[in-house]
């Protein structure tokens, strides 16, 4: 392992972006899927997660504005279409 974190923490030099863990792309990977509106089923599966809960509560205070577009969206639902 330690020689995979090596590799990783070069070609992220490299790369000359800021520096990441390993184990942060995934972090990375997992709130950047949430945000595009994957659905936390496909994403918690990816993950290897046991539940759908297990990624929510890691990942779904991300985004304060998630919220707000969950209500507007629903809520445009119960407008009469014209």
């Amino acid at each position: 392992m330690l020689g995979r974190s090596r590799s990783f923490n070069r070609l992220v030099a490299e790369a000359g972006v800021p520096p990441i863990t390993l184990h942060g792309t995934r972090h990375t990977w997992a709130t950047l899927a949430l945000l595009e509106g994957i659905p936390a089923k496909v994403v918690a599966e990816i993950l290897g997660h046991s539940s759908t809960q297990i990624t929510l509560d890691v990942y779904s205070h991300v985004d304060p504005g998630m919220q707000a577009d969950a209500t507007s969206r629903v809520a445009s639902l119960f407008q009469a279409k014209r």
